[in-house]
This record gives C-alpha cells, structure tokens and sequence, in this order.
C-alpha cells in the first residue's frame, strides 16, 4: 500500500469520527421533547369605528367687588346658556358642575429690609360654574355650541363612542383577538416542530394582560381664567369646525395551550 493512499484513508477515518462526534453532540438538540408541553400566548384585537358621541364642557366666570354682584351674574348667565343648549340640541343631555367662589387678592409685593409683610387685601370675588353637554348630534354640534359661546365658553370637547356602540363592537373585538391567538400558537408550533393540529387550548383569560387600552375618559375641565375680561354677548359667533375622527377598541387575552 502507498504512502498516498494510507495518508488518504487515515483522512477518511477522521473525518467519519469528526462527523459521528458532531451528530451525538447534535443529538440532544433535535431529540428535545415537546409532548405535554404548557405554553403561555398572550393575544390581542382591535377594533376602529367612527365616534358618534360628543362631551363638551362649556363654562361661564364673571368677576366682581361685590360677591352677589358676580354670583348673581354667573347664575343668570348660565340659566341663559341653557336655555339656549336645550333649544338647539334637544337630545343633549345637560349636566351642571364645578360651581366655584374664590377671593381675588390686591398684587402687593412683600416689603424689604426687615419690615413686616402687610397682609395682601381681598379686592375682588371670582364665581364661575361648568355644564356639560353629552350628544350624539354631530351635525348639529358647530352650530349649538356657536350659539352657546354667546354667553359660554367652551372650555374642553371630547368625542368618543357612545355605550351601545362599544358594546356592539365587543364581538368584532374579541372575533380579532381570538384571530391572532390561533396565529400565535400555530407560528409556535411550528418553531417547535409540531403541528397547530397538537396544541390543545386549556384556557383563556380575556384582558387578562392588563395591556389593553381602556375606553378613553372624558378629561375634567380645566380651570377657566377668564378674569374680568367681558364677552361680547349680543354678536354672533362664527360657527367652530370640529372632525369628529374615529376611537379604537382593544381587548387582550392570554391563554394556556398544551402541546399532546
């Protein structure tokens, strides 16, 4: 035998035990069980529709030396304001909040030099009060609250979906993320080498993530700063421009899914 051929077959010799060695090492990876595995799969769905429902906050403050004076002020304006929410928009529903009555104090810098701080003096008494409009006329809305700012001031305008609405989305909502469970566990089954077919669904726990996006919450108002400064009551308001846009609906859920 050659030397070229005995130099060839001690070649083919380590390579073979090079190879055995590698597979054993793989072995372990390959042959990693799946049966009566629990897996854990977080899903989600979500839905968009168009918001058919308003809340606008309108208020109304008056300032005055006298406290009755600006009391008496805000209550006849407000009643006025009403009136006039309940002419144009019928079906709104009204609600009255946020009365408030605070001093208004003098603007006296705290002497120098040692001397004692003269206590500032009350000059003036501030009174205001906020309604808030719930409706589902969107047509109708630049136009109300355009008669309203008359008297009114619009201090915030949130839109959103009314109940019933949010309730008929609930079945297109939980549709969607049941949807995106069965994605989720077939693309895990796969990784792991199994069939969707294999995995069998133990539980589900909607919103149970504590990740979905609650419905959104009407902001509270924020305080009115309208100082003394008088409204021009008896011209017109041009009407506002107000685009309603749209509101999406989550839910979250989280199922256990054993592999047979």
């Amino acid at each position: 035998m050659t030397a070229a051929k005995t130099v060839f077959k001690s070649l083919a010799a380590a390579t073979v035990a090079t190879l055995a060695i590698s597979a054993a090492a793989a072995a372990p990876e390959a042959m990693l069980q799946t049966s009566g595995t629990l897996v854990v799969v977080p899903a989600s769905g979500e839905v968009r529709h168009a918001n058919d429902q308003v809340v606008a906050t309108l208020a109304i403050e008056e300032q005055d030396k006298d406290k009755a004076v600006a009391a008496s002020r805000v209550n006849t304006k407000m009643r006025q304001g009403l009136d006039i929410l309940k002419k144009e928009d019928p079906v709104a529903m009204l609600k009255t909040q946020g009365y408030y009555t605070y001093p208004v104090y003098s603007e006296e810098r705290p002497q120098a030099n040692g001397q004692p701080v003269r206590q500032r003096v009350i000059t003036g008494w501030r009174v205001g009060q906020y309604v808030q409009m719930t409706t589902t006329s969107l047509d109708k809305l630049p136009k109300t609250v355009a008669a309203a700012q008359k008297l009114l001031a619009l201090n915030n305008l949130q839109f959103g979906l009314t109940p019933e609405t949010t309730r008929q989305l609930d079945e297109a909502r939980i549709a969607s993320a049941y949807r995106n469970l069965n994605d989720r566990v077939a693309f895990m089954a796969k990784a792991m080498g199994r069939s969707a077919g294999d995995a069998v669904l133990e539980a589900v726990d909607f919103e149970g993530t504590g990740n979905y996006l609650r419905e959104a919450q009407f902001a509270a108002p924020a305080p009115l700063m309208m100082r003394a400064a008088k409204m021009a009551e008896d011209s017109a308001v041009a009407e506002p421009s107000f685009e309603p846009g749209e509101t999406t609906v989550q839910v979250g859920l989280v199922a256990k899914v054993r592999f047979k």
